[in-house]
């Protein structure tokens, strides 16, 4: 996919990025440079949705389990 560059440096993200990675007017781009190459990644308004759905299951339980580990050794 590509995109044009005006001359005010905008761009367009198309559809179909903005489709696959449910993309929205509240996210953010944050441009990466590496090693010669440009990335762009999604950036979330809410961090906390941004990584919703993207584990195994049991993230919250898993984590007061270590919460309650780490409070018996203080």
């Amino acid at each position: 996919m590509r995109s044009t560059i005006t001359s005010r440096g905008q761009t367009v993200v198309p559809a179909e990025v903005r489709r696959r990675f449910a993309l929205g007017p509240a996210d953010g781009l944050e441009w990466v440079i590496d090693d010669g190459d440009i990335r762009v990644v999604p950036v979330r308004r809410n961090p906390v949705a941004a990584f919703r759905g993207q584990g195994k299951g049991g993230a919250s339980r898993r984590l007061l389990e270590d919460r309650k580990e780490d409070a018996a050794l203080e």
